[in-house]
């Protein structure tokens, strides 16, 4: 029974790429993502932000856990077909909540997501029972009864939602980072955490162009939809460069360096610190396409500057502090270019949106070059 239990889990000699299954459970992230840019294009107050963002750190938390749960199984276990074809579902039911997510279709949105959680828990304790590494699923899955009550609590006490569901994402989030630590159970070791970096950074990768991808979905059905007017034309373009840059940025760091610093580092500092971080950079990407709506389609909209510069400033925070994980010291155009969008942010604030998208284009285009150049310069 031991052997058969150990010919679930991931080996060394098992490939990296990731299988038919992991890609067909991106697709329902492609949805849901496209379902969060709706929520904040509904609301652009800082209020609105805030609760764009909760439902965004949520719908990751599910994307994180299943893809780390894949890495752990071998890719063609019956455990790994089962928990992807179930995430897949239970992304786009939440998917389907994210709009409402806070008022009517709460249950659904929290249903589908402790489903996923608490499902994928259940049945790694009883595939792997007897394990030694089946201690390391009944951690978590006491993390995620503790972060559950919390949800539903949230969904019983609307007044509470969103303070509750803060505070239970803050649980889930902190577990990684220590180890799960439970009583009786102790905490996780170094050992059982381990990750295979090729794999993880393939799926960073492949979510990450996810992202750009509705980007420019976003992109392109606002010029459908606006005409082709010089002004919508000349914002198409400069939103499409700005996703050319933002995937140059990305793949400079994280497709390059990124694997290797997960075989080298300890999984719970890295592997946490990549989940997060890489939140930060989609959160940017999610905003920037809320703001390609907005420059293309609907340019007077109040606080539409905010949007505009506000997502590739995310992006580049991220990046900043991700590349800060791997390479122990910061980009210096990435960390130059931060303020620079800020100050372009409270500058065109009574310009045109279309001259705070160009800016906000140029300025990336700048760290791009430069980062580029430091990256690829001798010695």
């Amino acid at each position: 029974m031991a052997g058969s239990r150990e010919r679930l889990l991931r080996h060394r000699e098992d490939p990296v790429s990731a299988s038919f299954l992991e890609l067909f459970f991106d697709l329902a992230f492609v949805f849901t993502l496209n379902q969060v840019a709706v929520v904040l294009l509904a609301d652009l107050s800082v209020g609105g932000a805030l609760r764009t963002a909760l439902l965004l750190a949520g719908v990751w938390f599910l994307w994180v856990t299943t893809t780390w749960s894949a890495d752990w199984y071998a890719p063609d276990s019956p455990v790994v077909r089962v928990v992807l074809v179930g995430s897949a579902l239970g992304g786009l039911l939440m998917g389907v909540a994210v709009p409402a997510a806070l008022e009517g279709r709460a249950a659904l949105f929290v249903g589908a997501y402790l489903a996923v959680n608490m499902g994928r828990g259940l049945l790694g304790l009883v595939m792997l029972r007897g394990h030694p590494l089946g201690r390391r699923i009944a951690r978590i899955l006491c993390w995620f009864a503790v972060s559950g009550v919390l949800w539903l609590a949230g969904l019983f006490l609307p007044a509470a939602r969103v303070p509750l569901w803060a505070l239970a994402l803050l649980v889930e989030y902190a577990g990684p980072a220590v180890g799960w630590p439970t009583l009786r159970l102790g905490r996780s070791r170094p050992g059982e955490l381990r990750l295979s970096g090729a794999h993880f950074a393939e799926r960073f990768q492949q979510v990450f162009i996810i992202s750009l991808g509705e980007l420019i979905l976003s992109a392109g059905l606002a010029y459908a939809k606006s005409g082709t007017d010089v002004a919508q034309t000349s914002a198409f373009l400069l939103i499409f460069a700005t996703a050319v840059l933002l995937g140059l940025l990305y793949v400079t760091l994280g497709g390059r360096r990124l694997a290797p610093a997960i075989e080298r580092a300890e999984s719970t500092r890295l592997g946490a610190a990549s989940n997060l971080l890489h939140l930060v950079m989609i959160a940017g990407v999610v905003s920037t396409a809320v703001g390609a709506e907005l420059a293309i389609g609907r340019p007077g909209e109040p606080g539409a500057v905010g949007v505009v510069v506000a997502g590739p400033a995310l992006f580049l925070a991220g990046r900043l502090l991700l590349s800060a994980a791997i390479d122990r010291r910061f980009s210096l155009p990435t960390l130059l270019g931060l303020p620079v969008l800020v100050v372009v942010g409270l500058v065109a604030a009574d310009l045109p949106l279309l001259v705070a998208t160009a800016v906000t284009t140029a300025v990336i285009f700048a760290v791009a070059v430069l980062d580029r150049a430091r990256v690829f310069a001798p010695g």
